[in-house]
């Protein structure tokens, strides 16, 4: 079981192998569900503008990148249009932060304060996906009790809670 604490050196995160490799994996997933950065030769991506940046269809997408005026389609399009990139590029670096501190499978990783604070918008993200995706609710412990072992969805639900849990060790670090 991960175990997080603050030393004198940052914060130690303690993660056994298969936790390292879930985490690594739910990263690399996120990253793929992000997409590409635009290329360089697109002159307004070069500003942090998109041509065309509409709401996702993908409800872990629309849910990543919601419309900042529900009651507003053109003023959220517009929106959109001027800070869905810049978001989607911070979505990407918090992640690659995350895989490029995580090191080793297993064992520690040792954060500073600002890595851990991308750490936890990493593990945020990751956990609104997984929530998207299993359509999580106010009570969903109680539909994990309940679920049959077999259910394919029970290992997204304990990684669900397992990613919860250790956001909350960081944040307890941090503060």
């Amino acid at each position: 079981m991960s175990h997080v604490k603050r030393t004198r050196q940052g914060i130690r995160v303690r993660l056994e192998a298969e936790e390292a490799a879930l985490v690594r994996a739910l990263m690399e997933q996120l990253l793929a569900l992000l997409g590409e950065a635009p290329g360089a030769d697109d002159e307004l991506a070069s500003i942090g503008i998109a041509d065309n940046a509409t709401k996702s269809d993908d409800p872990v997408l629309a849910r990543l990148f919601p419309d900042a005026y529900q009651d507003d389609g053109e003023a959220a399009g517009e929106f959109r249009r001027y800070t869905e990139m810049g978001l989607r590029d911070g979505k990407r670096e918090a992640a690659e932060t995350v895989l490029n501190t995580l090191g080793e499978p297993g064992g520690d990783v040792m954060l500073d304060e600002k890595q851990a604070q991308v750490w936890l918008r990493a593990l945020n993200d990751v956990r609104l996906a997984l929530g998207t995706r299993l359509d999580i609710t106010e009570e969903w412990y109680e539909e994990a009790e309940g679920m049959d072992p077999r259910d394919p969805r029970a290992p997204m639900f304990a990684a669900y809670d397992w990613l919860t849990m250790l956001q909350e060790s960081l944040v307890r670090a941090l503060w």
